[in-house]
C-alpha cells in the first residue's frame, strides 16, 4: 500500500509545494490547514508520517505534537520558520523525529521523509509487539528482557534493578526524548522518596557500564534542556 503522508500547514502555497514533490516521489498526501483538523484526520485515517507546521491558527504545532505522542509513535517532522535553538529543543523534547527550518528545499524534505519512514519500519521490526519476550539487540548492546541480563559486545555487564529498568524503558522508545522528571515518575513512581536527580546518577552509572567512552555516549544521548534519549 502506498505510504500516506499528512501535511498540517496553514500556508496553502507551501503545503501545495510539499504535496507536489511528495506525490512525484510516489507518496499519497492529505493536506489540512489547522491542528484540530490534523488530529481529526489521524483518528479517522491511517498515515505513515506527519509533516507538522509549528505556527498554526487554532493551536500551535507543539500542542498538536503533544497530543499525537499521547496516542501514537508515528514519525512527526516539525517545520518552522523559527530557527532559534529553543524551538528545536522543545520540539525534539516533545517527541518530534526531526525539525526542519524554513525555507528548505523540496528535495531535502523528500529525502528526510524517506529516511524517517525507513527508520520507523526498522524500529517496528526490532521493537514490535511480537518481540516482548525476545532479546533486543542494538549494535553491540544486547538486552535479554525476561532474564534481565545485559551484554556489551558479547560480555555480560551487571546492572542494578533500577538501572536495568531505566535502560529497558529507553530502549523500548528509541529516539524519543524523555525529561528527568518523566523518567523518574515512570521508573521510580510518584511516591518514591527521592527526586529527579536520581535519574542523572543512574544514567551516569549505566553509561559507565555500557558505553565504550562514557563521555561520548553511543547509546544514551543527552538532549540539553530536555532530557535523554536512546539513540538508534
Amino acid at each position: 500500500m502506498m505510504n500516506r503522508i499528512l501535511i498540517v500547514e496553514d500556508d496553502q502555497s507551501i503545503a501545495n509545494l510539499q504535496r507536489d514533490y511528495l506525490e512525484l516521489s510516489g507518496y499519497s498526501v492529505k493536506m489540512v490547514n489547522n491542528g484540530s483538523a490534523g488530529l481529526k484526520a489521524l483518528k479517522e485515517e491511517e498515515f505513515k508520517l506527519v509533516i507538522l507546521d509549528i505556527m498554526l491558527p487554532d493551536m500551535d504545532g507543539f500542542e498538536v505534537l503533544r497530543t499525537i505522542r499521547e496516542q501514537d509513535d508515528i514519525p512527526v517532522l516539525l517545520v518552522s520558520a523559527r530557527a532559534e535553538e529553543i524551538y528545536k529543543v522543545n520540539g525534539l523534547g516533545l517527541g518530534a523525529d526531526d525539525y526542519i527550518t524554513k525555507p528548505f528545499s523540496s528535495g531535502e524534505l523528500v529525502a528526510r521523509v524517506g529516511a524517517h519512514l525507513k527508520k520507523f519500519e526498522r524500529m517496528k521490526e526490532r521493537f514490535g509487539k511480537g518481540n516482548e519476550g525476545t532479546t533486543i539487540q542494538i549494535r553491540g548492546l544486547e538486552l535479554q528482557k525476561d532474564a534481565r541480563r545485559v551484554f556489551v559486545n558479547g560480555d555480560e555487564v551487571v546492572l542494578a534493578q533500577k538501572e536495568f529498568d531505566l535502560l529497558l524503558f529507553l530502549v523500548q522508545y528509541p529516539n524519543r526524548v524523555f525529561g528527568k522528571e518523566e523518567l523518574f515518575e515512570r521508573i521510580w513512581g510518584m511516591d518514591a522518596m527521592s527526586d529527579a536527580s536520581t535519574v542523572t546518577v543512574h544514567i551516569a552509572r549505566i553509561r559507565e557500564k555500557i558505553e565504550e567512552i562514557p563521555s561520548k555516549p553511543q547509546y544514551i544521548g543527552t538532549v540539553w534542556g530536555s532530557g535523554y534519549r536512546f539513540m538508534v
